[in-house]
C-alpha cells in the first residue's frame, strides 16, 4: 500500500503540492492525471525519494522496490536480451557468486528457484517481442539501436524487474500501436502496484482500474476507468455550477436588501444582519475544467477524385523494396488509419506518399494541384531551437506580415506569450502544436500524420480528433491512439508482408487479433468465424487436459530435483560430478517445462476462441 499523507511541495517558490493524501491499495492499476505543469513528474519523484518533502509524509511498506523509465538505455555493446536480464539484480548477484561451501551452494540454488530464474531468458525475451523486438534484434548490442529504441529496452527491463511499485512516465510515447496494445495487455496483467502518467484514454480506460486527479494542488482518488472519471467530474462540476448559482442569487437577495434599508432607521438592524451574513458566506466557485484546445486547418479546396492512385508500385530503400505491388487509391474524402507492426512498412508508405520518397516500379499518378502536409514525430526534434515560433512562420511566409501571422499560430493554441517565445523553452506539447501548423500552412489536400499525439495533453488530443473531423481533406493516420484512430479513421488499411490491403475487420477485432496472435506473420483480415462442432470443441478440451497433466508432472519432477539439489552433502568434496549432473536434470526438467506451459497456452488459446464462436 502506497500512503500519501498531507504532503507539500513547492518548486522554485511556486506551491505545486499542499496538503495532498491519498491511498494506492496493494496491486491496484491507477492513472495519475491532471494538466500540464501541475506536478505530476515531480509527484513521482517526490515518491523516489529524489526530492525533499517540505511537509508531510509518502510511505511504502518495508522493503518494497520502486522502479521506473528514468532515462535511456546507454547506447553500449550489451545485447538488449543481456540487458533487460540484469535489470534483475538479486538474479544477477546470485549467479555470479562463486562460493565453495555447500550450504551457500545449496541457499543460492534454491533461492534461484524460488525466484524462477530459470524461465527468466524466456521471460525477457517475451516482454522485448511485445515491444518489437524480434529474436535476431534481441542478440544485438544497444548502440545499434537510437534512443526512442533504447527507451522501449529501458521500459522492458523495468518490466522484468517487477518491482512492486512501478511508476510509468508516458509509457507509450515511444511505441507504435501494437506496442501500446501489448503494453496495455501486459499491465492489465501485472501483480503488483502500477501508477501511469498518460495521455493515452485508451490506456487509461484498459489497463487501469482507478484515477488520481491532481488538480489545485490536492489529490483525488476516483475507482473506475478514465472515462468514468471524466463522467463523474462532469457531474460534480454541474452541481457545483448550480450550487454557486444558487448561492449568488442568495448573496444578491441580500445585498439587495441592505442597499435598501441600511441607512433607514426601522430597517438598519436587519441590514446589517443581512450583511453579516453575507460575510459569513463560503463562496462556491466551480471548478476549472480544461478546455478542448482548438486546432484550426485551413480548408483546400476540391479536387476531382481520385488524388492520388497506385497501380502496381513498390518502394524501398536503396534499391530494396520494403512494398511491392501497390494498388490504392486515395479521395479527399478518406480518413485512414494505417496498421501492421513496427518495420512492416507503415512510415515507407507514409513518405511515398508525401513524396519524401519516389516509387521503384509501377505506376503513380497524383491530381495535377495536390498539395500534401506531412507530420512525423521527427519533425518536432527539427525545429530550430533557437528561434520563436513566428520567426518558423515568417520563415515560410516571408511576405506575409506578421499581424497576419500571429493568428495562424493562435488557431493552433500558440498564443501571443508562446509566439515570441523560443521553441527550446516550449513544451513538447507546444512544439508539437508549431510542427502541426507548418504542415497544414498550405491548406493541404492530404494530411499525413506520423504519431501527431506525442507530447499532446487529452484536452489537446480532443481538440485534434475535432478538427480533422472537421477537415475536408485527406487524412493518413499512423497512431498508437486507439482512442484517435476509433473517432478520425473510417478505413483501414493493413501493411503486412510487403503488402497493404485493406483491413475488413474493426480497431477492436484488430486488437484482440495482436493480443491472441504470436507472430505477426499470423496478421489477416478478420473473417466471419465459422461454428465449432461439438466434436473439435470435446478434441480442444481433451488436448488442454493432457497439457495441464504433462505440466503437474513435470513440476512434480521440479519440487524433487529442487530438493535434492538443495541438499548441502550434495556439495561435499568429491561429489562435483554428481552435483553437475543433478543440475543438467533440473535444466532439462525447466526447459521442458516451458515448453509444456507454451503447448498449453496455445492449446487454452483454441479452446477458448472456439467456446467464443
Amino acid at each position: 500500500m502506497l500512503r500519501i499523507d498531507n504532503i507539500t511541495f513547492a518548486m522554485d517558490g511556486r506551491p505545486l503540492i499542499e496538503g495532498a493524501s491519498a491511498v494506492i491499495p496493494e496491486g491496484h492499476k491507477v492513472g495519475l492525471v491532471g494538466r500540464n505543469g501541475t506536478g505530476k513528474t515531480t509527484l513521482f519523484r517526490l515518491i523516489r525519494g529524489e526530492l525533499a518533502l517540505e511537509s508531510g509524509n509518502i510511505s511504502l511498506p518495508k522493503g518494497a522496490r520502486i522502479g521506473g523509465v528514468a532515462q535511456e538505455v546507454p547506447g553500449n555493446e550489451v545485447s538488449l536480451l543481456d540487458t533487460v536480464l540484469a535489470a534483475d539484480t538479486e538474479r544477477a548477484a546470485l549467479l555470479a557468486d562463486t562460493s565453495q561451501d555447500p550450504d551457500r551452494i545449496a541457499e543460492i540454488q534454491t533461492r534461484l528457484s524460488d525466484i524462477d530464474a530459470w524461465s527468466a531468458e524466456a521471460r525477457a525475451s517475451s516482454i522485448l517481442r511485445g515491444l518489437g523486438f524480434n529474436h535476431e534484434e534481441q542478440a544485438m548490442p544497444c548502440s545499434a539501436f537510437s534512443g526512442g529504441w533504447r527507451m522501449r529496452v529501458a521500459l522492458a527491463a523495468v518490466l522484468f524487474s517487477a518491482p512492486d511499485l512501478l511508476l510509468l512516465d508516458e509509457p507509450t510515447n515511444y511505441l507504435d500501436l501494437e506496442g501500446a496494445l501489448w503494453l496495455e495487455s501486459y499491465l492489465a496483467r501485472y501483480p503488483h502496484t502500477v501508477i501511469i502518467v498518460s495521455h493515452d484514454r485508451g490506456l487509461l480506460n484498459r489497463a487501469v482500474g482507478a484515477i488520481l486527479h491532481l488538480d489545485q494542488r490536492r489529490l483525488t482518488f476516483y475507482q473506475g476507468p478514465y472515462d468514468q472519471f471524466a463522467r463523474q467530474r462532469a457531474e460534480r462540476a454541474a452541481q457545483a455550477s448550480a450550487m454557486a448559482k444558487k448561492q449568488e442569487a442568495r448573496r444578491a437577495h441580500l445585498q439587495s436588501y441592505v442597499d435598501r434599508f441600511r441607512y433607514k432607521a426601522d430597517k438598519a438592524k436587519q441590514a446589517q444582519s443581512r450583511l453579516k451574513a453575507i460575510a459569513r458566506m463560503e463562496m462556491i466557485t466551480p471548478p476549472e475544467e480544461a478546455a478542448a484546445q482548438v486546432f484550426t486547418f485551413p480548408e483546400p479546396e476540391e479536387l476531382s477524385p481520385p488524388i492520388v492512385n497506385l497501380e502496381s508500385a513498390s518502394v524501398g530503400y536503396n534499391d530494396s523494396a520494403v512494398l511491392k505491388k501497390l494498388n490504392l487509391r486515395i479521395d479527399q474524402d478518406d480518413r485512414i488509419a494505417l496498421l501492421g507492426r513496427n518495420g512492416e512498412g507503415k512510415s515507407t508508405l507514409s513518405k511515398l506518399l508525401a513524396e519524401k520518397l519516389e516509387a521503384m516500379g509501377g505506376r503513380m499518378t497524383r491530381a495535377r494541384k495536390l498539395r500534401v502536409g506531412y507530420f512525423a514525430q521527427h519533425q518536432v526534434d527539427e525545429l530550430h531551437l533557437d528561434e520563436t515560433p513566428l520567426q518558423h512562420l515568417q520563415r515560410a511566409r516571408p511576405s506575409t506580415p506578421p499581424s497576419r501571422l500571429r493568428p495562424m499560430l493562435a488557431g493552433f493554441g500558440l498564443l501571443a506569450e508562446q509566439a515570441e517565445i523560443v521553441v527550446a523553452k516550449l513544451s513538447g506539447g507546444q512544439k508539437a502544436r508549431l510542427s502541426l501548423l507548418l504542415a497544414t500552412l498550405d491548406a493541404p489536400h492530404l494530411l499525413i500524420l506520423d504519431e501527431p499525439t506525442n507530447h499532446l495533453d487529452i484536452q489537446s488530443r480532443e481538440g485534434l480528433v475535432e478538427a480533422l473531423t472537421a477537415y475536408t481533406g485527406a487524412v493518413i493516420l499512423v497512431s498508437h491512439d486507439m482512442h484517435l484512430l476509433e473517432h478520425v479513421a473510417d478505413r483501414l488499411w493493413l501493411v503486412n508482408k510487403s503488402a497493404v490491403t485493406p483491413y475488413e475487420g474493426s480497431l477492436e477485432d484488430y486488437r484482440k487479433l495482436l493480443l491472441t496472435q504470436d507472430k505477426p506473420e499470423k496478421l489477416k483480415a478478420v473473417e466471419k468465424p465459422k461454428p465449432v462442432s461439438r466434436d473439435r470443441l470435446m478434441a480442444l478440451r481433451s488436448d488442454v487436459r493432457k497439457c495441464e497433466d504433462r505440466m503437474s508432472k513435470l513440476e512434480a519432477m521440479r519440487e524433487k530435483l529442487s530438493v535434492k539439489l538443495a541438499d548441502p552433502a550434495l556439495y561435499e568434496p568429491g561429489k562435483s560430478g554428481e552435483a553437475e549432473v543433478w543440475q543438467k536434470k533440473y535444466a532439462e526438467v525447466m526447459d521442458g517445462l516451458d515448453r509444456a506451459e507454451e503447448l498449453w497456452l496455445a492449446a487454452q488459446q483454441k479452446l477458448e476462441a472456439a467456446e467464443t464462436r
